[in-house]
Formats: structure tokens, sequence, C-alpha cells
């Protein structure tokens, strides 16, 4: 036999394409020239440029709301731009929302609400706190707490590269945003609620875009299907639109925005809506049900780097040695976590084919 067979693992990721019944799903030894280990590792492969290109989107989308936000509330301007995208994505998936089950519609319902918390935390931490940099640095640091919160809240097998890959990770984000220090302030300890919170999503989020078994108390194994990607997004956005959009009835004026609504700024709402939001939310769940665990977004660490390079070009900013430096060590932390993909990649140019 080419590859041994692992152990059984509780989250089984479903395929878009069947696989034979005795597929592994981590196959180890890996041999990327034979059948089914080449479809696993290239569903891997796959999963991790989407969410590449996910971290290009939030980026970009960074700077449209960053405009939007200058000309209207900021809640508000989430609840539309979540509204939107929900709306945009229903027109697609009205088939697959159809024919989701009560649990389903559950699951994704509860996926949403945490998400919109998340982002609640995130927008007060904004409009109250002083230090735009640090908030940054502490929102991102989300991302690097999504494989701790699946350890610690999922009992979920943690890779030894990627504790190894998450202090170079925080690093290299301190060093890019952290010029003037960290000052703990009401705003910062938001950020920190939302950056926890936001890494319990994605756990969230993976576990219902795949395919999961839990056990039961009297040991019975109970099979939850996967929730279709582009019916869990739609719920999703539009919980997150329903929850801002309560927040801000009661703490923003509303009728100002509207009465002075300019073309521009329906530019900007729509960009966020749709490619921001949309768009981007729509591929991080496409990958994250190709992905196997939840650490598999640690890559989305990329986001805030972009978003610096970008703005520097956008609105003409500078970025100092010291924030180039953080960049290299964000690069750094993701080779460390997916060496041994890059290791297997090296070796596939090498290793002879299965007979």
């Amino acid at each position: 036999m080419c590859c041994a067979t692992p152990p059984t693992l509780t989250i089984k990721a479903t395929f878009h394409q069947p696989l034979p019944a005795n597929t592994p799903v981590l196959p180890s030894p890996v041999c990327l020239n034979c059948e089914p280990c080449s479809v696993t590792i290239r569903q891997a492969y796959k999963a991790d440029l989407l969410l590449l290109v996910v971290t290009l989107l939030a980026a970009i989308s960074w700077m449209f709301s960053k405009e939007a936000v200058l000309a209207m509330p900021p809640l508000l301007f989430m609840s539309l731009r979540f509204l939107l995208a929900s709306v945009l994505l229903g027109c697609i998936a009205h088939r697959q929302l159809r024919r989701l089950s009560r649990q389903q519609l559950i699951r994704s319902a509860r996926v949403g609400l945490v998400f919109g918390t998340a982002m609640s935390f995130w927008i007060v931490g904004l409009a109250v706190g002083d230090h735009v940099g640090e908030g940054a640095f502490l929102t991102s640091l989300g991302v690097v707490l999504v494989p701790v919160i699946a350890r610690i809240v999922f009992a979920e097998t943690v890779p030894t590269s990627t504790w190894l890959a998450l202090p170079v990770a925080a690093g290299g984000l301190a060093l890019l945003s952290l010029e003037q220090g960290l000052h703990l302030d009401v705003g910062q300890l938001c950020f920190v609620a939302a950056a926890t919170i936001f890494a319990l999503y994605f756990n969230l989020n993976t576990r219902a875009a795949n395919t999961i078994a839990i056990q039961s108390a009297s040991g019975e194994s109970i099979e939850h299907p996967r929730i279709p990607a582009m019916a869990l997004t739609t719920v999703v956005l539009a919980v997150v639109a329903l929850v801002t959009g309560t927040l801000s009835a009661f703490s923003e004026p509303w009728v100002p925005v509207f009465t002075s609504m300019t073309p521009t700024l329906v530019m900007w709402i729509v960009l966020s809506a749709s490619i921001g939001t949309a768009l981007r939310f729509l591929v991080q769940t496409y990958a994250q049900s190709l992905s196997l665990n939840s650490h598999g977004v640690v890559i989305m660490v990329l986001e805030p780097m972009w978003t610096a390079l970008i703005a520097a070009a956008w609105f003409g900013e500078h970025m100092t040695w010291i924030q180039l430096a953080g960049c290299a060590l964000i690069f750094i932390s993701l080779l460390v976590n997916r060496w041994r993909r890059v290791r297997t990649l090296l070796k596939s140019l090498i290793a002879p084919k299965c007979p």
C-alpha cells in the first residue's frame, strides 16, 4: 500500500467529489503521485490558496470600509453592508436555503450570532479606543487564537508546527502594529474580547461547513451533515446584519444618513457589501469546508500585512523598517505553520511514481 490509514478523526471533511471509502484523511507517508493521496493533498492546497485570496479581499475591504465610515455611523454601515451582502447571496442560494433542515438553520444562526457579537465588540472598541494600531494588533490575534480555542473548546489536535508558528506570527503582528507600545483601556479590552470571539467564530464556521460526528452521553455517534457554503454564508451574514442593525437603532441616528446619501457613499457601501463581504466570506466558508482542521485559517494572519501595504499605496502612508520586519516575520510564521506541506511539495518533484 502507498499510504497508511490514520486514526479516525472527529471532524470528517465532506468533499465535492466522491472518494473511495478507505481514503485516509491525512495520509502518512504521503505519495502525491497516486490516488487517493493526491486528491486529499490537492484539497489542502486549494483551501490554502483560497484563504490567501480571502486575506487580499479582506485587506481591500478595509479601504472600502474606511471610506464609508467617514460619512456614516459605523454600526449602521455594517448593518447595511451585511444585509446587502446577504440579499445578494440569497438571490443565488435560495434553493439551498429552502433545503436546509431546522437543525442546519439553527447551527448557521448560531455561527452568525457569534460573529455578530464579535463584530459589535470590534466596532465599539474602534469607537472608544484611542490607539488604532494597537486595536488592529489585538484584533489580528483572533486568527492566532483559532488553534488555541480549537484545542481548549473542541479538543482538536493541533500540529506542533502550528504551536511553533503562533509566537512568530504574534511577534510579526506586534512589529507591524505597535509603534507606540501597548496601552490597555476600555477600547483595547473590547478588541481583546472581539479577537477571542472571532477565534470561536472561525472554529464554529469550520465545523458547520463540514460533516461532524459528535459522541453522545450514551456513547452513540451522532452525525451532523455539513451546511452548503453559500447557504451557510447567507444566513450568517443576515444574522450579523440583524445584530449590528439592532445595536445601531438604539445608539445611532439614521435619518441624517439617508437624507444626505451621496452616490459616492452608495458606491463604497455596494463595493464593501459585494466584494468585501459577500465574495470574501463565501470564499472563506468554502475554503473552510475543504480544510480538515480549524488551524488552517492561521494563513489569514496575512490580512493585516496586506492591509498595511495596500493602505500605504491607497492613502499614501509610509511603512517603517520595523513594520517591514513584522511583515517578514508573518511570512516566516506561515512557512513554519505549513512546513510539512512545503516539504511534501518539494519531495513530490523527485518522488517516484507509484506502480
